[in-house]
């Protein structure tokens, strides 16, 4: 049984990818130091596989602790590395907080990559890599446009580093650029915690529906699409997740031919912003408070993906449908109303 280390463990893609690798046969260690995360949710966690996961409450940015995981775990098989800032809008108002977690998290885990001889690493990236690309879908040959944003440049610089690296490593990379995770597992045992105000779509949507967020505002409905708002590309936490398992897999099997290997993750749809607030409406027979407002800074106009290559490579299939996914979200913000104590609360025991 082969030792992955996930980064982020705790949060919301690196949890959902936990609980697949162990059903794959997958041993893991998480690293999160929970500045953004709760540990409650390794419970939720172990209540899926039947298995309790080691979380190290380590700062990556600190390369000694870094370097005790490896230290003490000598047989890590692979890597997923998810730990980031992620944000969009408060990378644009503190970008030098962004450049500095999520470049010196990254270069550190590198550092102990190329010590301990760790032979596959794979890495987090995402969508906004293309910026607002000229013509989509954008295929992972699709050149990189300026980003539209601080943490839109950690990801093409963490892309820029990870070939760097790999050109003069051993370790085999693949770097996954995900489109816009939603939804919750299955099992309704764990799911996206947004911190304070959400940021992203589907949580502002499930929050004004449950009453924590009494009016929700969509971000311009000037932009040159079919109803004015921003288009992107849904899709189920659950699928995303399982394409980390598959990376794994394809570069354990030795399949990948080259040093560091692109994958877009998407569903290969768009979907504009208020399709989805319709969808969950649909779902939820809830009726939707919302305003239009302004523009946001650093959002993308319409992006979506060509999953073709991840489809052919990895044999990689998305399951979920978006109504799957405002369905999964919903009944996840409805627990989390039922349980608030239980996630709000950060026990000792668990840090």
């Amino acid at each position: 049984m082969s030792k992955i280390l996930v980064t982020g463990g705790c949060g919301y893609i690196g949890s959902h990818t936990i609980v697949d690798l162990i059903e794959n046969g997958f041993e893991v260690i998480s690293v999160d130091d929970n500045s953004r995360s709760t540990p409650r949710i390794l419970e939720g966690i172990e209540k899926i596989t039947g298995k309790k996961i080691k979380n190290y409450k380590v700062d990556l940015c600190d390369f000694d602790d870094t370097y005790a995981i490896f230290a003490e775990n000598s047989d890590i098989a692979g890597i997923i590395h998810f730990a980031a800032y992620k944000a969009v809008g408060e990378s644009v108002e503190q970008p030098l907080m962004y450049f500095e977690n999520n470049m010196f998290s990254l270069i550190n885990l590198l550092k102990c990559v190329a010590e301990f001889n760790i032979p596959h690493f794979v890495f987090s990236s995402s969508c906004t890599v293309y910026g607002n690309p000229d013509k989509i879908p954008v295929t992972e040959a699709t050149p990189p446009k300026p980003a539209e944003s601080p943490y839109g440049y950690t990801k093409q610089m963490g892309e820029q580093i990870i070939n760097e690296f790999s050109k003069a490593n051993p370790t085999k990379c693949i770097l996954l650029r995900y489109f816009n995770p939603v939804g919750a597992h299955p099992s309704i045992l764990i799911g996206e915690l947004p911190i304070g105000k959400p940021a992203n779509l589907v949580p502002a949507i499930t929050q004004t529906a449950i009453g924590k967020i009494p009016v929700m505002q969509v971000h311009g409905d000037d932009y040159p699409t079919r109803d004015g708002s921003c288009i992107r590309d849904y899709i189920h936490v659950s699928d995303i997740a399982h394409a980390h398992t598959l990376s794994i897999k394809y570069l354990q099997e030795g399949q990948s031919t080259q040093r560091c290997e692109v994958f877009n993750l998407g569903s290969g749809n768009g979907v504009s912003v208020l399709e989805a607030i319709n969808t969950f409406e649909k779902v939820s027979s809830v009726k939707l408070n919302y305003v239009i407002g302004p523009r946001r800074p650093g959002d993308v106009i319409a992006i979506y993906a060509n999953n073709d290559h991840a489809r052919k490579t990895l044999g990689w299939e998305t399951k979920y449908s978006l109504e799957d996914m405002m369905s999964t979200a919903w009944k996840w913000e409805q627990r989390l109303k039922a349980d608030a104590n239980f996630y709000q609360s950060r026990p000792a025991d668990l840090n």
